[in-house]
């Protein structure tokens, strides 16, 4: 399963900016990687994980502003169709699974 957090934030004023960058660095900080720059996305093992990110990003909302947060299954996430510039880019792979020794 993944997750995709998109937001439009106020950068009006030094206080907006500094709310939207701490945004920012705190869903970097949980492991999400920056699609584009106000869109974020993480593989989560399940819908429990998902859930409890959706609860962790609540709690660090800025002030102002909206953000969306979406769920889809890794066979959606491989569908995506991505261009750069002109050209289509190859699809992503899904994580492969976490192995510890």
């Amino acid at each position: 399963m993944w997750i995709l957090v998109m937001f439009d934030l106020p950068v009006g004023t030094k206080q907006q900016m500094r709310a939207a960058t701490k945004f920012r660095e705190y869903l970097l900080d949980e492991g999400f990687e920056m699609s584009q720059f106000s869109i974020y996305a993480r593989f989560c093992s399940g819908k429990e994980q998902y859930e409890s990110y959706v609860r962790r990003i609540e709690s660090h909302l800025p002030d102002k502003g909206d953000v969306h947060i979406l769920g889809f299954t890794d066979r959606q996430y491989e569908n995506i169709i991505r261009f750069s510039g002109q050209r289509r880019s190859r699809a992503r792979k899904n994580p492969g699974q976490l192995a510890l020794f």
